[in-house]
């Protein structure tokens, strides 16, 4: 498949961003390099300092809600307390308290499904490590599971 010719310049000049760094791109370096207004990646930033500093106090909540776990009655580790559905993601975002999901039968199958998308996500992003292939059949098994539930819930 053809990549879109705005992410190769894209990948051209972070490739050189890394390039002139001994091979480590750093986000603070990319920043920078794209300061110039001809610089091929200074679109995808905001510079304006308002605007960036409330994107940045949102991202922040995000980071806190994301932290917070808690003791679940029954789960030997700490849970987080909150957790997103790809549907709320779809819309305007937002977070849901994950003992309400997890004891809702159509939340719970949204955040199963969420999960097996994120490990589909995993296995094309770590396929070449064969070291792994154990992991990816255990995927596949739990993926297979899941999606043999959706038709069942689907036909209902």
């Amino acid at each position: 498949m053809k990549k879109p010719k705005k992410i190769d310049r894209i990948a051209r000049e972070l490739r050189r961003i890394a390039k002139q760094n001994d091979g480590l791109l750093l986000p603070q370096t990319v920043v920078e390099a794209a300061r110039p207004k001809t610089s091929p990646i200074h679109n995808r930033f905001e510079w304006d300092d308002s605007e960036a500093a409330e994107k940045y106090r949102i991202w922040q909540a995000r980071q806190l809600i994301r932290v917070v776990v808690e003791q679940i009655e029954g789960v030997s580790a700490p849970t987080e307390v909150f957790v997103s559905l790809s549907p709320d993601r779809n819309k305007i975002g937002g977070y849901r308290v994950t003992t309400e999901v997890l004891n809702d039968d159509q939340m719970r199958a949204v955040m199963l499904q969420d999960a097996i998308d994120e490990l589909d996500v995993f296995k094309l992003k770590y396929r070449r490590l064969k070291e792994l292939a154990v992991v990816f059949d255990a995927i596949h098994k739990v993926s297979s599971r899941g999606r043999a539930r959706r038709v069942l819930v689907s036909h209902d």
